[in-house]
């Protein structure tokens, strides 16, 4: 289990590098760029199964209890130590990750996105995994954060070099913001762990805030906080989001929502809950206003885009509506309770699958005819797309309905369980503010079904009008290969959603416990 978990983390680097190596030459297949293409999905499938294997090991009957751990002293002199752990809270991110990742390469190895050379996007995809894997395995704040940090060259190279139109402007648009937002992040982790006397995140959270003062708890959730809401990213610092989305190639816009968002929720509740326990309480109302006004924004940006007329990228859309999402997500976390943070853990997983399946399938659409506008695709699969490619289309509505959080989809438990929290937030908390938060939410749940439906009627069934008489390839094997997954945990979550939730809760009632059971 300890070999297991060092080397998820350590494997990635290593296939980068060899992945930059000339191939030998009867591994080369076809072609250099297939023999590359093919490290990259056999690396992240020996990946997958290693998380796999983690899993099938992991002890669940105590979720709530840190395993496979390695922990080694690396700089003494700061007491930073290459400390690694999973818990029933980093164990689903992990899983997830992985499974994306693989579909992600195995996906680019059948339809690689234009751009210089197949050897430098497999070594920045692998770069990228490791970065993520790191994210949610490491256990000490300054190791955090040169994982945390460690994603952004690799991504900001995706969309520059392998993106669509307006690549460069929204490369440099994401590496500023969350560049920014981490050196005041960095701060903030400083002041914790300088204070404290120690970098180390279990001891941290089993403190549970006592050696920090309730003006350092307030310091540091303020600049540990927008570090992370950047890249989750909250509303008002999301506008780096949709540019990048729109100009990323599939696969990275697949991960952008499927994973990167998820290290910024993730930072909540693994550091800011358990760390800056009174600090988190004086600011949770600001969070769960910052949330709401998102969830809300979010789906009055996607109705506007999705409105007849009004040149609306599809891609784009979906960017948007990642805003008000993830607002359910800092919803649940800013209640402080085990049902919101689960709803929150619950909902980061399903938004990962629900709209890495939407950005797999609008990627498809495009490839297929030539934009995402969708007015376009509108006129182009008009009444339609159901009738000429009959299984692209229900796997469209089926990622939509399944975002809109029909019940027995995995989209529906998270959201659900986030209004419950915020309905009867933590003590100490504004019930009159959170009651108020659950209605707005509430209401965000109806605008989100509205511009979902809206997306579908105009995609699957067109304008019967201007409709072309326009063949189309319906799903490929390689495409039904990398989706099926997506689709059959979405419906596995939804219908079972305690496979998840007993994982997160232990945990999770420890964690806001201060590390007791």
């Amino acid at each position: 289990m300890q070999f297991l978990l060092a080397f998820l983390v350590a494997a990635p680097l290593l296939g980068a590098v060899a992945a930059l190596l000339p191939a030998p030459p009867g591994l080369k297949g076809r072609s250099p760029e297939q023999a590359v293409l093919r490290h990259g999905v056999t690396v992240t499938g020996v990946i997958l199964a290693a998380a796999i294997a983690l899993a099938l090991g992991f002890d669940h009957d105590n979720p709530s209890r840190f395993q496979a751990t390695t922990d080694i002293s690396w700089i003494p002199a700061l007491d930073v130590r290459i400390h690694l752990g999973v818990d029933g809270i980093s164990l689903p991110l992990l899983l997830m990750t992985a499974l994306l990742f693989f579909l992600c390469a195995l996906y680019s190895y059948f339809k690689l996105p234009a751009g210089p050379s197949a050897k430098a996007f497999t070594a920045l995809l692998l770069v990228l995994e490791a970065g993520t894997l790191a994210t949610f395995a490491v256990l000490d704040l300054l190791l955090f954060f040169l994982a945390f940090e460690m994603v952004l060259i690799p991504m900001y190279f995706l969309i520059a070099r392998w993106g669509g139109a307006q690549r460069q402007a929204a490369a440099w648009k994401f590496i500023l913001y969350t560049l920014l937002g981490s050196v005041v992040m960095l701060l903030g982790l400083l002041l914790v762990g300088v204070t404290a006397g120690t970098f180390d995140m279990v001891a941290l959270a089993t403190d549970n805030g006592r050696e920090l003062s309730a003006t350092t708890q307030l310091l540091a959730v303020l600049s540990i906080g927008i570090g992370l809401a950047v890249k989750t990213p909250m509303w008002p610092l999301h506008s780096w989001l949709p540019d990048a989305h729109t100009a990323a190639p599939t696969v990275g816009s697949v991960l952008l929502a499927g994973v990167l968002l998820k290290m910024g929720t993730y930072g909540f509740v693994r550091i800011l809950l358990p760390v800056t326990p009174d600090g988190m309480r004086t600011l949770a109302p600001y969070l769960g206003a910052f949330a709401v006004v998102g969830i809300v924004y979010g789906s009055l940006a996607c109705l506007a885009l999705a409105r007849k007329g009004s040149k609306g990228d599809l891609k784009r859309l979906i960017a948007y509506s990642s805003v008000g999402h993830m607002g359910f997500v800092l919803l649940g976390i800013a209640s402080m309770t085990p049902t919101g943070v689960n709803g929150a853990l619950f909902a980061n997983i399903a938004h990962g699958l629900i709209t890495g399946l939407l950005f797999f399938l609008v990627g498809a659409l495009k490839d297929r005819y030539g934009t995402a506008d969708l007015d376009t695709l509108a006129g182009a699969t008009g009444a339609a797309l159901y009738g000429r490619a009959p299984r692209l289309g229900a796997l469209l509505a089926f990622a939509a309905v399944a975002s809109l959080g029909l019940p027995g989809l995995a989209g529906f438990w998270g959201e659900m369980l986030a209004l419950f929290g915020a309905f009867d937030p933590a003590r100490g908390l504004s019930r009159p503010a959170f009651l108020t938060y659950t209605a707005i939410g509430a209401l965000g749940t109806l605008l989100t079904a509205a511009y979902l439906l809206i997306v579908v009627r105009r995609v699957c069934m067109g304008d019967p009008e201007t409709a072309p008489d326009l063949a189309v390839a319906d799903v490929q094997r390689y495409e039904f290969a990398a989706w099926t997954p997506l689709v059959a945990l979405t419906v596995l979550a939804g219908l079972w959603p305690a496979l998840l939730l007993g994982l997160t809760d232990p945990a999770v009632q420890q964690l806001l416990a201060g590390g007791t059971s």
